[in-house]
């Protein structure tokens, strides 16, 4: 790529900065040696609930040297250097750039070589305490704005020198649009300012969500009241909170959340809102919406952005309701970035938004999500090895490299790896709705905002706890604590109450004097698959050991889901009903071999299963039923 086109692409920062709301040109002044002086306006968006946006007054100095380089220097315009004192703009806070820019060498082999400084002072004083190294750190500024234009700059010329085919027919530049529309999007609820159109409802008082109302964002609506009358205008409203997350990684809560939708959305709501991107939404009544069965990721395009995929999900409705107008597949919109936790100061996401089936370019786009950033500062600024990291993540033989110890700069590597233990989730999601129905859609936002934040707080508390295992203790422990209280036992019964139905061990290795996490890692790395099942009146697995869920292809946390219908086949199930009073009476009960389904739908077949009434440890009640599949394998 030539020097003047870098230099074009870096000087439109609305491009490649998805953070940029804004840059506009008022002044441009001429200079000496054919150069240009601008003064420049730009608004940042603030990527939290917890902090209010920035704005900036700039010069920008454009020159071309005399061996053919091209230099762009900016910095803020100051009453300090003796220039105006400009206006404060509500609810921006005044950041400062002090002296940046970049210098773009021309290469002797062809193409640019490019130095990039950033150097901001983003006022950390004006946010809260919590999220001030986001204000402060030089890895987020590194990665945020330095980084992104590199790697921006990078994919344009992979494109340009290469033929490129991506998924549904559309262009690499297309997919990026789409990228960026979803994150402005989001960007734009998430602030919502009052010249975009947005006004804060009163807070009922019971937590920190917020809402917010923008009358004035009409989603094309060609519905009439049940009267006949026509709809006069649509509006939108956004819930949003901010929640901090401890011990967590944060790409695996999001590739969790991405992976089992149904852990925390409302399927109907799904189904309610998403229609709003169709005509005669309006007059579809809840009550006749019904859930969707399961989410098909479609790949679309995957991006140099530290490992970003756009994705179309579709999820498949499986009601069968009549007489609707929503159609029987919902599809989402879906970029999902950031999901290598070793990138120092990367953020991560989950944006989508409902599409229609048609998909087309100009389709108006609701994004809602989950944005996880970290908020330590693991680098040590101070080494020059981590500038070094950094950059190496751009090396052109290793598209998708990482921050390695292996590769120098051990020191910032290891760190690095820390980066997960404090982080700040930001979930925003939008709604359209009739205006008359603003009130309820409020309380509905509320509760859902309050419900997510629940499951995510649940899942969150999930998977740090196996971060947490020492080495030897295995992950089992603590995998299964914070989902059932009884972890540290349960086991032993299922150990007690095998041996006391089939007169033998299930382990031969563990015995009555055992601890109970020497029992519980021997059930965890048993070679058959253990899994056991609630008796209530809607039964569900509530706990499986490795195996098992190798064999069901799922997580702890998202065993809950299943139940024992969806994983055994027909002929299963017909067994199952015949020797489930066998396994109340006598305790237990050995089934033939058979197929199961995993939750992705794959079919394991197994040669035998066993199954039997686990009692708790005084002997009294029954707790679950214990299934054992011996000898499966995938078909």
């Amino acid at each position: 790529m030539e020097p003047a086109k870098v230099a074009e692409i870096l000087k439109d920062r609305p491009l490649w900065l998805r953070d940029c709301r804004s840059m506009d040109v008022v002044n441009v002044l001429p200079a000496g040696a054919n150069g240009t002086i601008e003064l420049l306006y730009m608004q940042l968006y603030a990527p939290t609930t917890l902090a209010p946006a920035r704005d900036f007054w700039l010069l920008r100095y454009t020159s071309i040297l005399d061996d053919g380089s091209l230099v762009v220097c900016e910095r803020s315009l100051s009453s300090k250097q003796g220039g105006p004192s400009m206006p404060l703009v509500q609810p921006f806070i005044r950041g400062e750039m002090l002296p940046s820019g970049f210098l773009i060498r021309p290469s002797d082999g062809g193409g640019s070589v490019i130095h990039i400084v950033d150097h901001m002072d983003l006022e950390p004083w004006s946010v809260p305490e919590v999220v001030r190294p986001l204000y402060e750190s030089s890895a987020m500024v590194a990665q945020k704005i330095s980084m992104a234009a590199l790697r921006y700059l990078r994919q344009v010329a992979h494109e340009d020198t290469r033929s490129v085919i991506t998924g549904w027919g559309r262009q690499p530049a297309a997919l990026r649009a789409l990228s960026q529309k979803l994150t402005r999007g989001f960007n734009e609820a998430l602030n919502g300012l009052a010249d975009d159109g947005w006004s804060v409802i009163e807070s009922d008082g019971v937590d920190d969500v917020c809402i917010s109302v923008n009358s004035s964002k009409v989603i094309g609506c060609n519905a009439t009241f049940s009267s006949g009358l026509p709809i006069v205008s649509t509006g939108v409203l956004c819930a949003k909170a901010s929640m901090l997350l401890q011990d967590v990684s944060h790409p695996s809560l999001l590739q969790f959340l991405r992976e089992h939708r149904s852990q925390w959305a409302d399927s109907n709501l799904d189904a309610f809102f998403a229609s709003a991107m169709k005509p005669n939404f309006c007059n579809l009544p809840m009550s006749r919406l019904g859930g969707f069965s399961g989410q098909v990721i479609l790949p679309l395009a995957h991006t140099f952005e530290p490992e970003e995929f756009l994705e179309v999900i579709k999820l498949g409705n499986a009601s069968n309701y009549q007489d609707t107008l929503v159609h029987r597949d919902l599809f989402l919109l879906q970029m999902y970035n950031g999901v290598e936790e070793s990138s120092a100061g990367t953020c991560s996401e989950l944006i989508f938004a409902p599409i229609d089936a048609s998909f087309s370019d100009d389709s108006p786009l609701l994004p809602s999500g989950f944005r996880i950033i970290p908020i330590d500062s693991p680098l040590d600024t101070s080494s020059p090895n981590c500038t070094l990291d950094l950059a190496s993540t751009l090396e052109a033989a290793t598209p998708r490299s990482r921050i390695s110890g292996v590769n120098g700069g051990g020191g910032c590597a290891a760190a690095a790896a820390s980066s997960s233990s404090k982080a700040v989730m930001t979930i925003a999601f939008q709604f359209a709705f009739d205006g008359h129905l603003q009130d309820s859609v409020d309380a509905m936002a509320r509760q859902y905002m309050r419900n997510i934040i629940s499951s995510v707080q649940r899942i969150a508390v999930a998977l740090s706890s196996s971060r947490l295992v020492p080495p030897g203790a295995g992950a089992a422990a603590a995998q299964l604590s914070p989902v059932t209280p009884e972890a540290a036992t349960l086991p032993r019964w299922i150990c007690q109450s095998y041996r006391f139905h089939f007169g033998a061990e299930l382990i031969k290795s563990v015995d009555a004097n055992s601890s109970n996490e020497s029992i519980l890692k021997a059930v965890w790395h048993h070679p058959s698959a253990i899994l056991c099942c609630s008796l209530k009146a809607m039964p569900v697995f509530t706990f499986a050991n490795q195996s098992g869920l190798d064999m069901l292809e799922t997580t702890l946390v998202a065993l809950q889901d299943m139940t024992p219908e969806k994983v055994f086949d027909d002929q299963g199930r017909k067994n199952l009903c015949t020797e489930l009073p066998n396994i109340m009476e006598q305790g237990m009960a050995c089934m033939e071999g058979g197929v199961c389904v995993s939750s992705v739908g794959r079919a394991a077949s197994y040669e035998k299963a066993v199954a039997w009434k686990v009692v708790d440890g005084d002997g009294g009640g029954a707790h679950c039923i214990c299934f054992m599949f011996i000898n499966w394998t995938f078909l």
